[in-house]
């Protein structure tokens, strides 16, 4: 079966930054929405009609995976708006309730990237964000989608696990 839209894709990667550091690998098969929300664009363009056994190698710049640095996206919040036990690498879904920086996108992923005694460093930034990526793709499998996985846009799974120093079941999507 070739790989057109929509079908489930299942891929084995190793994706390094620009200097050839590594940043992550799937060493286990992972399937993902072919013509949904799982892969980037460009990633889906080298997959487009090609059969299992596939193999390329990527460059991504920033803006073709995470998107370039925004440091708008980077604010300081009182150190008692977080539990005791906050540093850096801990993510929180928003900012914390009775926050004061104004402006800053509700629904985003917040990084902790420093701890002071009064304050909190937050950074909205995906942590691959401005970072331009290699990847060696390898095609294992081709199926069908099924109608949830189309109606949901996805397979369900994370996009990526990165090693950034939060808890090792973080996921970035």
């Amino acid at each position: 079966m070739q790989v057109t839209r929509p079908c489930v894709v299942s891929l084995r990667w190793r994706l390094e930054d620009a200097q050839g550091q590594l940043i992550d690998e799937l060493a286990e098969p992972m399937e993902f929405l072919h013509g949904g929300d799982d892969l980037f664009a460009k990633v889906e363009a080298a997959l487009e009609g090609q059969e299992v056994g596939f193999e390329t190698d990527l460059a991504l710049q920033p803006e073709e995976a995470f998107g370039d640095y925004d440091s708008n996206l980077v604010c300081f919040e009182a150190r008692g708006l977080f539990p005791a036990d906050v540093e850096p690498g801990m993510q929180f879904e928003g900012l914390p309730e009775g926050a004061v920086t104004e402006g800053m996108p509700a629904d985003t992923v917040y990084t902790v990237t420093e701890v002071y005694p009064e304050h909190v460093v937050l950074d909205g930034n995906h942590p691959l964000a401005g970072i331009g990526l290699r990847m060696h793709l390898k095609l294992l499998d081709v199926r069908p989608a099924t109608e949830e996985e189309v109606q949901a846009g996805s397979v369900g799974e994370p996009i990526f696990m990165v090693q950034t120093g939060a808890p090792p079941d973080a996921s970035l999507h």
